[in-house]
């Protein structure tokens, strides 16, 4: 497959799951359908890894790694995410996600000594008034459809949590262990955690046999889970992660142009405006990005 055809597969997936997870709401709570969700994918995964002999036996070590991994980027992370989305569009949600790529620079110059650029500084300014207009309207009570603040403050620590995810991540992938494992195991390590905390909250283990929930769920998981991120990393393989990177300044674009078609989000100045600043700011910070020290986490 071309890189183009590499580029628009990671886009257009990852832009629409933000909405396919507001598919999941019902009458099975949103942490179960987490717990769903990454089992799932988890196992498709480990089949895939048995058909292709990819050895799949690791050290204690290894594994309490590898669950680190699982609790921050598939379990506090999406647990945020889907909470997120109980309260305000799914679409705005993806906007306050796109600081990601500035806090996983920032976590990266903290961790691994990775320099920090000006761009960097400029692209973080950028962005975080980006948010803020976005959500101005929402804050103020003119187009939320929930607890617009309660809405913004899970997705920033979901974002916060992806972050140091990818950074474990990263740690993992400089100690050797093999992409497909290293995720399999920690989908269904973060499933397990948040099948923890639903149990320990008394959330009822439904299931919702529709077609709508079926479909998003097989989604999310198969392509949402699996598809798309493969894709984004032949395509980082290819023409490098600074260029891959791009891939996030899209990603939003895609969420609230869904979003406004289904969910009847409202287009505004505030909000067009609040776009252009988290672009420019993604931008900028890729700018002065040469090597990614963290993969990117999506919905």
């Amino acid at each position: 497959m071309s890189s183009l055809g590499l580029y628009a597969i990671s886009v257009l997936i990852w832009g629409s799951t933000w909405l396919a997870i507001t598919f999941q709401f019902g009458s099975v709570p949103p942490a179960v359908s987490v717990v769903y969700r990454f089992l799932l994918a988890g196992a498709i995964l480990f089949a895939w890894a048995a058909l292709r002999r990819i050895p799949l036996r690791f050290t204690a070590s290894q594994h309490l790694w590898m669950a680190l991994q699982g609790f921050l980027l598939f379990g506090i992370n999406y647990l945020c995410v889907y909470l997120a989305e109980t309260q305000i569009p799914s679409g705005l949600v993806a906007v306050a996600f796109s600081i990601l790529v500035v806090l996983n620079i920032v976590g990266s110059r903290l961790f691994f000594g990775t320099p920090l650029r000006p761009w960097v500084v400029l692209g973080a300014a950028l962005g975080i008034a980006g948010i803020v207009l976005v959500f101005l309207p929402e804050i103020r009570g003119e187009a939320a459809r929930g607890n617009a603040v309660l809405g913004l403050s899970y997705a920033l620590v979901g974002a916060v949590s992806a972050s140091l995810g990818n950074l474990v991540a990263y740690r993992n992938h400089l100690r050797g262990l093999p992409v497909v494992p290293m995720n399999a195991f920690g989908m269904v390590y973060g499933g397990v955690f948040v099948g923890a905390y639903a149990l320990l909250t008394r959330q009822p283990f439904r299931f919702d046999p529709t077609p709508r929930y079926l479909v998003s769920l097989l989604y999310l998981a198969l392509f949402g889970s699996i598809v798309a991120f493969g894709a984004f990393l032949a395509l980082l393989g290819r023409i490098g992660a600074d260029r891959a990177g791009y891939v996030t300044v899209a990603i939003p674009v895609v969420a609230l142009l869904l979003s406004g078609l289904f969910e009847g989000l409202r287009w505004h100045a505030s909000l067009l405006a609040g776009i252009a600043l988290c672009v420019a700011g993604n931008v900028a910070v890729l700018r002065s990005r040469r090597v990614s020290a963290a993969g990117e986490a999506r919905p």
